[in-house]
């Protein structure tokens, strides 16, 4: 039997009024659709923190609130990324982690960079920028992944360094920014921009299987062969089992959760 990394497959954030008719039951209280989202998917990508500083103790809530086995991935705060010189944020990106990620505790996953379209890439200063992110917290791995949005990231020199720094891109399956599925780290992250809402699972079945595939191929260490890349042969192709996190985001986000719960029945 082939070995095998974790597949996640989760949606963006859990308050959303159109989900009100098409995901959470009538039953379901507004102060209960955390607890409900998170038995329906195996992880969900905070967008809330990314705007706002959040609490210790409300991070502790999100935890117990969900059930074993469930990850939060984390988006940073827009002022540790929205800004001309990187290497400046260093106050801000300890403020951000010791604000009380770690309460998550096993439940704490990648956290997510995402860099403002305008952001060239600039290798010195990215390359300090990324030096300012700690491999922990309070004793806590943590996984650091960057969504670069600018074409002048799709270059070998920018793979290069995000491998040497053991930092994650993000595959964004999207038109509308650049889109490459280069593999930098030991975990892989994917955000699926395609919903359509003609689809009462936002994608047909097809389009699910070839998803479940590349899900489980990149978790037995292997990339791809479908998806565009930079480099014609990565640089981890044969890699051991790496862990994948994939969410649908974005698109019609209203059949988002559909989606998500139908990956996650291909994949058994």
């Amino acid at each position: 039997m082939t070995a095998s990394g974790k597949v996640r497959i989760g949606i963006g954030g859990w308050t959303y009024d159109p989900w009100r008719e098409t995901f959470y039951p009538a039953d379901v209280p507004k102060n209960r659709e955390l607890e409900y989202a998170s038995r329906q998917v195996t992880a969900i990508e905070v967008n809330g923190t990314f705007y706002r500083t959040q609490k210790p103790e409300t991070f502790a809530k999100w935890r117990d609130a969900t059930p074993e086995g469930f990850v939060f991935s984390l988006k940073a705060p827009r002022y540790t990324t929205n800004r001309k010189v990187l290497a400046e944020a260093g106050r801000l990106v300890e403020v951000f982690l010791a604000s009380g990620v770690s309460e998550l505790r096993e439940k704490l996953g990648p956290i997510l960079w995402q860099l403002e379209p305008r952001h060239a890439f600039e290798p010195d200063d990215l390359e300090a920028f990324l030096k300012l992110l700690p491999p922990e917290v309070e004793g806590r791995r943590l996984r650091h992944v960057l969504e670069v949005r600018h074409p002048s990231f799709a270059s070998p020199a920018f793979l290069e360094l995000a491998r040497r720094r053991g930092v994650a891109t993000v595959f964004a399956d999207t038109d509308e920014y650049p889109s490459f599925a280069d593999v930098t780290a030991d975990f892989v992250y994917a955000r699926l921009m395609r919903s359509q809402s003609s689809h009462a699972t936002g994608y047909e079945k097809e389009s699910l299987d070839t998803w479940a595939v590349r899900a489980n191929t990149w978790a037995q260490g292997g990339e791809p062969a479908d998806l565009p890349k930079i480099e014609s042969a990565g640089g981890t192709a044969g890699a051991s089992p790496r862990d994948v996190f994939l969410f649908f985001i974005s698109g019609a986000k209203e059949r988002n959760p559909a989606a998500a719960r139908a990956l996650l029945q291909q994949l058994g």
